[in-house]
């Protein structure tokens, strides 16, 4: 079925963050879903059959005709985010700010190491380097992540990623990762790219502070 929620995608000629909007999902978990590393929801499915006139049979099977009915492809232009011509990003050192929780509190009153000038991105709240391998080979130790802060958890988008504040018997760990659902009743599955980190379900109220990752950025030197 992943293969064919791609070939859907394909046909109607659809990037996949255009997809991603219509099914009310980040792009990263459609990627998620065309590579086979996540199943398609009911609610998705649904979304495909009933609003986008996919054939239920082809969808399940890969036999018969894709579409029931041509779709409307004028119902697929929805908003992204607006992107700014230039903005001036602080980078932080989460080492100085002694992490994640006194740096979304106080963000105004922390000095940055320094300012990153990028064109053409969603407005962004701030960077910081990334530490560790969970999201190796797409972030890797050193990189830079470009954030914006989030206040609610209703606001999450399930399969995009997400730096995270999270409380480990009174210690902060600072981490990168994909988030899901997860079928415990107030936890959330934190998903690595790296396979060789299991996924893990967490309590939500041992997340500290949340931010949806907009951007990476990797520094490479030529020798």
């Amino acid at each position: 079925m992943n293969e064919r929620v791609k070939l859907i995608r394909k046909r109607l000629g659809l990037t996949q963050d255009q997809l991603a909007q219509r099914l009310g999902i980040g792009k990263a978990a459609l990627s998620m879903i065309e590579t086979g590393k996540t199943g398609l929801s009911s609610r998705n499915r649904n979304i495909l059959v009933q609003e986008l006139n996919v054939n239920p049979e082809w969808l399940e099977t890969g036999r018969g005709e894709i579409f029931n009915a041509e779709p409307d492809l004028t119902a697929y232009l929805h908003r992204t985010d607006n992107s700014v011509p230039l903005q001036s990003v602080p980078l932080y050192s989460i080492e100085g700010t002694a992490g994640l929780v006194p740096l979304f509190a106080d963000q105004e009153q922390i000095k940055p190491v320094n300012f990153i000038h990028i064109p053409n991105l969603p407005k962004c709240d701030g960077a910081i380097y990334v530490v560790g391998d969970s999201m190796y080979p797409l972030l890797k130790s050193g990189d830079i992540v470009l954030y914006k802060q989030l206040h609610d958890f209703d606001d999450i988008f399930w399969g995009d990623m997400y730096l995270l504040s999270i409380d480990i018997d009174g210690e902060e760990y600072v981490t990168v990762k994909y988030i899901q659902k997860s079928e415990r009743a107030g936890y959330v599955k934190l998903v690595s790219q790296n396979p060789h980190h299991a996924d893990k379900d967490v309590d939500m109220r041992r997340i500290r502070a949340i931010a949806l990752v907009k951007a990476s950025i990797r520094m490479n030197s030529m020798r």
